[in-house]
């Protein structure tokens, strides 16, 4: 969390910069939704409840952080308005939380939203309303794909890699090994069984054994 607080900062002070350079050409101040002279509103959506409530951590270190940015004069002058909401972990919730956050806050930027299949939830309604959606905590492939989806940035390493760095290990060090994969059945279990088995190459159909999916909601895995 050392380095992702101050990133975000720099990610508003940067969207303001833009906003501020179009207003340029103008003789009237224009910035983008809800920033003013005294003010820059960003938006967030977390699991502070739900089975990715431990993560909620993430959202209150984000908001302590900013909050110590406003105590120190803000960015620009202007102070940072973030409003951190709680999703569960839930695609339909966080659809209902996002809109809000964009209809009724009009916030300039979504920053920093957890989780592949939420984030996956609102991608498009985002990108359709030009927001941007910037430093989620996810590493999926599909937010990284700026032809298709242009105002979409990823924050995490990429799960594909990451996985990837894993199956190399088990090759060098367990080369006889049998596998058995238990994954999140969405975009993040998936990335990271393509990522397993792009980095055991040839040697992937016989040493992974079974592959037995579980949802992220499921109160129990034991079955």
């Amino acid at each position: 969390m050392r380095g992702i607080a101050p990133f975000l900062t720099m990610i508003v002070a940067a969207a303001l910069t833009l906003s501020a350079s179009d207003a340029a050409w103008s003789a009237e101040k224009k910035y983008g939704p809800s920033v003013t002279d005294t003010e820059i509103k960003i938006g967030q959506t977390i699991a502070y409840s739900g089975p990715a409530s431990s993560f909620g951590t993430v959202g209150r270190t984000i908001s302590a952080y900013y909050r110590m940015i406003n105590d120190r004069g803000g960015v620009d002058g202007r102070k940072i308005n973030f409003i951190s909401a709680d999703d569960g972990y839930s695609p339909p919730k966080t659809v209902e939380q996002t809109r809000r956050l964009v209809e009724q806050e009009q916030v300039l930027a979504i920053i920093g939203s957890l989780g592949s299949p939420t984030n996956a939830s609102v991608q498009r309604y985002l990108n359709d309303r030009k927001v941007p959606q910037l430093f989620l905590f996810t590493g999926a492939a599909r937010f990284r794909d700026p032809q298709t989806y242009s105002w979409t940035m990823a924050g995490d390493l990429s799960f594909v890699n990451e996985t990837r760095a894993f199956a190399r290990f088990v090759i060098e060090d367990r080369p006889d090994a049998k596998i058995g994969i238990l994954y999140q059945n969405d975009d993040y279990g998936k990335d990271h069984i393509n990522g397993l088995k792009s980095g055991l190459g040839d040697k992937a159909s016989s040493m992974i054994v079974a592959e037995v999916p579980y949802e992220s909601t499921d109160p129990t895995v034991d079955s």
